[in-house]
């Protein structure tokens, strides 16, 4: 099930691009899959990841098992950090290309294309290991990387519909693949790994969100207009985290 759940991940990326081709509606489509996806991981990093974290860490010394999840928390962001600075920055009110050139705009989709390819590959290894320790939580954590994965899509599409058709389709596809190669990364050297190992892959993957949340996702709901939508998409997700675990 890890695979399917990575294999669907990487479908956001298209369904963002698609969502880009919209004439209409896209900006609103985007602030309520972002402000859903901050409802999500808000409830997923508090609720969820941080008790399974220290249950998997947990000894005697306190101090150190603190000391051990902020090192590779700290690592998650660091990691994230690095990637997205090769991912530019979506002007929301002008569009990217407002003082880009055609050259330049193709050139800043295909290093976002890269970063993406990579950021996804391990993002699509810790979902992986995830999904295999916990299908809820692998599930929970997919739904809000994959909301947020929406935003990206449409980013990279925007940059590359100037380029050639079967260069953007190249590119697309291979972001939208990547976390499923990521996890099909994991499955196949899995068997080599600890669980002390996949616990820091967990550990990393929160660092990430947590970047995730406060870097990228709250920044741009407070450049927001239209704030009682965002407030209305952070409450569904976070009911989504409270239905699942009323079913589970």
């Amino acid at each position: 099930m890890g695979l399917l759940i990575t294999f669907i991940l990487g479908i956001f990326i298209l369904v963002g691009a698609l969502l880009a081709k919209l004439p209409k509606n896209s900006k609103l489509i985007e602030q309520i899959s972002i402000s859903v996806a901050l409802g999500t991981m808000i409830s997923l990093v508090t609720f969820e990841l941080i008790p399974e974290v220290f249950e998997t860490f947990k000894s005697d010394n306190i101090l150190k098992t603190i000391f051990i999840i902020l090192i590779f928390i700290l690592l998650g962001i660091v990691i994230l950090k690095i990637l997205d600075i090769f991912i530019p920055e979506h002007d929301h009110e002008h569009g990217l290309s407002h003082n880009c050139t055609q050259d330049n705009l193709i050139h800043i989709g295909v290093v976002s294309s890269i970063a993406i390819i990579l950021h996804n590959i391990i993002e699509g290894m810790a979902v992986y290991s995830m999904s295999e320790s916990s299908f809820k939580l692998g599930v929970l954590v997919s739904l809000g990387v994959g909301l947020h994965n929406i935003p990206m899509g449409m980013i990279l599409y925007s940059t590359l519909k100037k380029d050639n058709n079967k260069k953007r389709i190249i590119l697309l596809s291979l972001a939208s693949l990547s976390t499923f190669i990521g996890g099909l990364l994991m499955m196949l050297i899995s068997s080599l790994l600890s669980e002390v190992v996949i616990g820091v892959l967990i550990l990393i993957t929160l660092g990430m969100l947590i970047y995730i949340i406060i870097f990228e996702l709250i920044p741009h709901l407070l450049h927001c207009k239209n704030k009682i939508l965002s407030i209305i998409g952070v409450v569904i997700g976070f009911l989504i985290l409270i239905i699942s675990t009323i079913i589970e």
